[in-house]
């Protein structure tokens, strides 16, 4: 149904999505999940048609749709993580202005809008006013405008954000029912919890890349593959089990509490068999071997972590991040030049003048801003040269220190 292909987009220096790649099938309930900031908004304005791409593409139904608007709008609906409501109408009147402005009036609209409104739960406030609906109720009504079209697809940017808990769970159970009705959407939020709950499959996007995607069933085991293995042994046993479990490559802390050992253990499940078994044969006796429950949150803290600045590499020209060990001294980034510490920043050239700002040269006092000439004291501030037509510009008197004004 969705399909991102090597989406790119950059502010200045930041990047906000670095060769995304995502797919998303028909009839999905994709949570999107990510940090503020991570690109989730990003990546819903470009799909939607709000927002350029500086390049990639993006697919629905094997077609492109970034240079193709009109079909986009036919496909999509999207709820934004901050939307308009209009107070002076009722929510009726609301539902019928958006159905107008896709050209759908008299009879057949109202009784679509009044569906729409059943669908959301909101038939029973079709005359009131928007402005005394709750932030909840209008979440709902923004969500049934979105529907007026009848879209494949609908984004919503973090749907839940500031809603109490009866209203969170009236809108997952508006979701799930949509998705019954073979509705495939995309929604966006930084809690993961609260997603699991309700989606079939998850991804988690940091940094403007996606770090892990997957069925619900694959993030838990995700989960639980992160958190520790707890193997309680023998009190006279718990010496020999430390020997024998610092020999295992997976094994990469121990931590031993009494005979309870708490091991951090990157292998898979057969890796776990084959630790235990290691135990067995060595003659300890094992009184229980077990992971600890995975935490979805741990899980998702731990991505972010990995993912963060100071342990990813400099990003080359394409937006690809580096390697995650973090920058080694005197690492070249793009350009070809170091970021800082006395070299230019921009591409091998100084960005001001031709000296840099910073790095082991005064900013003032000594050393030229701009042109290569000091701005005051006795030189020109414009490359040498008045501003003025070689006369200066107070009745044949310089302005500044016998100098002229530049």
């Amino acid at each position: 149904m969705l399909e991102i292909r090597n989406l790119n987009k950059r502010y200045g220096n930041f990047y906000a999505l670095r060769n995304l790649n995502l797919t998303v099938e028909d009839g999905e309930l994709f949570g999107f999940v990510g940090a503020n900031g991570a690109g989730k908004t990003t990546t819903m304005r470009i799909c939607v048609g709000l927002l350029g791409a500086d390049s990639g593409e993006v697919y629905i139904d094997g077609k492109r749709m970034l240079s193709n608007h009109r079909a986009l709008s036919r496909k999509v609906g999207y709820v934004p993580d901050f939307f308009g409501v209009y107070n002076a109408f009722t929510a009726m009147e609301y539902m019928q202005f958006f159905a107008a402005s896709y050209g759908l009036v008299g009879e057949d609209a109202d009784r679509l809008c009044m569906d729409l409104l059943r669908l959301v739960k909101l038939d029973h406030k079709a005359e009131t006013d928007v402005n005394g609906l709750s932030r909840g109720m209008k979440q709902r009504l923004c969500l049934a405008r979105a529907l007026v079209h009848n879209p494949d697809i609908l984004f919503l940017d973090e749907p839940a954000s500031g809603l109490d808990p009866r209203a969170r769970f009236e809108l997952k159970e508006i979701l799930k029912n949509l998705s019954s009705m073979g509705k495939t959407i995309i929604i966006s939020s930084h809690i993961l919890p609260e997603l699991s709950e309700m989606c079939t499959t998850i991804g988690i996007i940091d940094h403007g890349q996606m770090m892990l995607k997957g069925s619900i069933d694959d993030i838990h085991r995700a989960a639980a593959m992160q958190s520790p293995l707890i193997i309680a042994v023998a009190d006279s046993a718990v010496d020999d089990a430390f020997m024998i479990l610092q020999e295992n490559p997976f094994v990469q802390h121990l931590n031993a509490r009494g005979n309870l050992i708490e091991v951090v253990f990157t292998g898979n499940k057969q890796a776990e068999a084959g630790l235990l078994s290691s135990l067995v044969t060595a003659g300890i006796p094992i009184l229980s071997f077990t992971r600890q429950e995975g935490s979805l949150e741990a899980l998702f803290m731990q991505i972010v972590s990995r993912n963060s600045p100071q342990n990813r590499g400099p990003a080359n020209a394409q937006g690809k991040p580096g390697n995650n060990r973090g920058p080694v001294p005197g690492q070249r980034p793009a350009g070809g030049m170091p970021m800082n510490g006395g070299m230019p920043m921009n591409n091998g050239m100084p960005m001001n003048g031709g000296m840099p700002m910073n790095g082991g040269m005064p900013m003032n006092g000594g050393m030229p801003m701009n042109g290569g000439m000091p701005m005051n004291g006795g030189m020109p501030v414009n490359n040498g040269m008045p501003m003025n037509g070689g006369m200066p510009m107070n009745g044949g008197m310089p302005v500044n220190g016998g100098m002229r004004n530049e």
